[in-house]
């Protein structure tokens, strides 16, 4: 098994592989992913609860599983 060293400092949310989460009600701008199913929204203003499902929680669209890569 090998063992790689990571650094400790601060980083960006979602550059490690983890989406970055928002919850509904907060201020948001650009294109996120409901956390639970997927429902895609743009927002301008406040995210809003999840339309399909009822979610919470919000990726951002460049971090999340649900986004379709570009190949």
């Amino acid at each position: 098994m090998q063992i790689e060293a990571r650094s400790l400092g601060p980083t960006t949310p979602g550059t490690d592989g983890i989406p970055a989460f928002l919850t509904a009600g907060s201020g948001a701008f650009g294109e996120f992913r409901c956390a639970q199913c997927g429902y895609g929204v743009i927002v301008k203003r406040v995210l809003p609860e999840c339309p399909m499902c009822r979610g919470r929680s919000w990726e951002d669209r460049a971090t999340s599983p649900y986004t379709p890569s570009r190949v």
